[in-house]
């Protein structure tokens, strides 16, 4: 099993590394990325090898990393991906997903992507063009929630982070399923889509949808819970191979 992980920033990307013994290798590709590669070779759920990328902030940034990256691999004979995953930490919608709980993406949603108008926000689809969600499988979605007690929802993309409880219910009311937002996953499953490749979004959560308040947040935190879980995606995999 080759995992491709995408995160915003090198703290995330370290979480998620951190969950293997040694230090990662380092392997350049094109547009300046880097790849952090753990080999677990003699794991009790077999081969496990996890290439974990901080691609930047955003959705756009996502999508043009995850692009490359899984590009350069299809170029490889070496080279292949099974699963791509969005990880990093993210608000949670309470009280669904309370601070330090893990998020297990059903649907990976664009919010923002759409329209405004007079009767209020048309998604794109809704507009006639491409698509504004991502469904990872339901298998996947159901062994991750088993191995890791990950609250199963839907995760939304913004490319502008909820700043008030008026903007927290108009998200829920258009996504009563909405657990976490963040800024990636949409973008990180477009690209997967692109190639061909089964989608996962996995979220911390660091702080509450809604105000800002920085003296309510919880990123140490949700840092470690975010290595936990890649310590457990292991056997989540294992079991969903299972028959």
């Amino acid at each position: 099993m080759h995992i491709l992980v995408v995160t915003a920033v090198p703290a995330e990307r370290d979480a998620v590394t951190a969950a293997a013994a040694g230090r990662p290798e380092r392997i350049p590709v094109p547009g300046g990325f880097a790849l952090h590669r753990t080999v677990r070779p003699e794991s009790p759920e077999g081969p496990y090898a996890l290439d974990a990328l901080a691609a930047g902030v955003g959705p756009a940034a996502a999508a043009a990393g995850t692009a490359t990256a899984l590009t350069a691999a299809a170029l490889s004979p070496a080279t292949s991906y099974d699963l791509v995953v969005s990880a990093g930490i993210g608000g949670g919608f309470a009280p669904g997903a309370p601070v330090g709980s893990l998020v297990v993406a059903e649907e990976i949603a664009a919010a923002d992507l759409g329209a405004e108008t007079p009767d209020g926000f048309l998604p794109v689809t809704a507009l006639g063009f491409g698509t504004d969600a991502h469904r990872p499988p339901e298998d996947l979605v159901a062994a991750v929630a088993a191995a890791t007690g990950a609250l199963p929802g839907t995760v939304l993309t913004g490319s502008t982070v909820t700043g008030s409880a008026a903007r927290a219910k108009e998200l829920l009311a258009r996504h009563p399923r909405a657990l976490a937002e963040a800024m990636e996953g949409f973008g990180v499953a477009e690209a997967a889509a692109a190639h061909g490749l089964p989608v996962l979004e996995l979220r911390t959560i660091s702080n509450p949808v809604g105000p800002r308040d920085r003296a309510a947040w919880r990123i140490g935190e949700a840092l470690a819970a975010l290595t936990a879980a890649f310590a457990d995606l292991p056997r989540a995999l294992s079991a969903r191979s299972t028959p």
